[in-house]
């Protein structure tokens, strides 16, 4: 199992980015999938996640700015980021928890982290 994430970079302040997650291998079942962040010297933070049974959940400080897409079919997620602020500077890494068979419990996964650097 691989998740492949893609996106990021370097981007001025008010701008916009896109971030991609693309879930690879012998899958059975994607419960969950999203994005998580993390700066030097702080503990890794929710941005944005999909549960099973409809559920979204988005951090606080990005809600209205950020959106969360999936393709079901593809198991991608997609995190759309715009009017971005210096703040949303980190590495965010991809996250997705997966069932490898059925009756067989989910797990957490995560993909390489992309670096997505906000200019003043």
């Amino acid at each position: 199992v691989q998740l492949q994430a893609s996106g990021g970079g370097l981007v001025q302040a008010g701008g916009s980015l896109r971030l991609s997650c693309a879930a690879s291998g012998s899958i059975f079942r994607v419960d969950g999938m999203g994005w998580y962040r993390q700066t030097p010297g702080k503990t890794r933070e929710l941005v944005a996640i999909w549960l099973t049974g409809g559920t979204e959940r988005y951090a606080d400080s990005v809600k209205g700015r950020f959106t969360l897409s999936r393709d079901n079919a593809k198991n991608t997620a997609t995190l759309q980021m715009t009017g971005l602020k210096p703040e949303d500077t980190s590495v965010y890494y991809c996250w997705a928890t997966l069932s490898l068979g059925a009756g067989l419990e989910s797990y957490s996964y995560w993909g390489q982290g992309t670096q997505v650097t906000v200019s003043s």
